[in-house]
């Protein structure tokens, strides 16, 4: 499955200044899966999404085809053919 992978600009230096990957994903694609091949591409941006046990980071939302993935299950949130994954990370601040 191709799955469409939206990245802000804090992330595009870990993945090569790109803002949009379009990456393949086995069935049954998942965010999870979806997240395996990110870190097999990107090792430096895989650090910044999950934690040392290949949890989500908090402070990081997931969209999948615009719903927010903790309503899906989180990592085992279905993706579809062609679907859309943002990536955001949370903006701290005072």
């Amino acid at each position: 499955m191709r799955i469409t992978v939206l990245l802000p600009g804090p992330l595009r230096e870990k993945a090569g200044g790109e803002s949009h990957l379009e990456l393949e994903v086995a069935e049954p694609a998942t965010l999870g899966a979806l997240l395996d091949v990110l870190a097999e591409r990107y090792p430096a941006l895989e650090r910044r999404l999950r934690d040392e046990q290949a949890g989500l980071r908090r402070y990081v939302n997931f969209y999948v085809d615009g719903e927010e993935c903790r309503h899906r299950g989180g990592p085992s949130a279905a993706l579809r053919d062609r679907g859309e994954v943002q990536i955001i990370p949370s903006v701290a601040g005072g």
